[in-house]
């Protein structure tokens, strides 16, 4: 484990060598962050570690990123989360699994009443649609484990929620 300054990555590109697999699930919120902040955390951060992981030999970077992400979507957080898929994407890696999950179902230890509110209604709904609108984080970390034990389909793969559901079952 090596602990790095995002804001001097790159004096930390000896922590991103030799690396088969890179496992990306950095983010943070606008409230938290601000939205200078969110950018920077969210696709900046993350698309120079994916660099940083591909210049040291890294084949299959495996991105945790959102549904509806889309680069060309009028909401900021959807937006980022399609540019960052872009520029992972861009970077080369043999191979590259990119997973959309809904809401996330996880304890946090910072408030957010809001996501509570939602996570406790999603949670109700789960029992009727277990894999439409919500998952918990466990099955998402068992999800990108799986996807790189299996072939992969395809230079790059985009699971959304239900494949990760199915996924990460195991």
């Amino acid at each position: 484990q090596a602990v790095v300054d995002f804001e001097r990555l790159s004096e930390h590109a000896a922590a991103f060598q030799g690396h088969d697999v890179g496992f990306c699930c950095l983010g943070t919120t606008k409230a938290k962050a601000g939205t200078a902040g969110f950018i920077r955390v969210d696709r900046d951060y993350v698309a120079q570690a994916a660099e940083l992981a591909r210049a040291g030999g890294c084949k299959h970077f495996v991105l945790q990123s959102s549904q509806g992400a889309n680069p060309h979507s009028h909401f900021l957080y959807l937006r980022v989360k399609g540019e960052v898929e872009n520029l992972v994407q861009a970077v080369g890696f043999d191979r590259c699994t990119i997973l959309r999950p809904a809401v996330l179902l996880c304890k946090r230890q910072e408030s957010r009443p809001a996501e509570w509110v939602a996570q406790q209604f999603l949670g109700v709904v789960a029992w009727v649609f277990p894999t439409a609108y919500s998952v918990p984080v466990e099955k998402v970390a068992r999800a990108m484990v799986a996807c790189v034990l299996q072939p992969g389909e395809g230079k790059v793969e985009v699971l959304e929620n239900a494949a990760i559901h199915k996924l990460g079952k195991a």
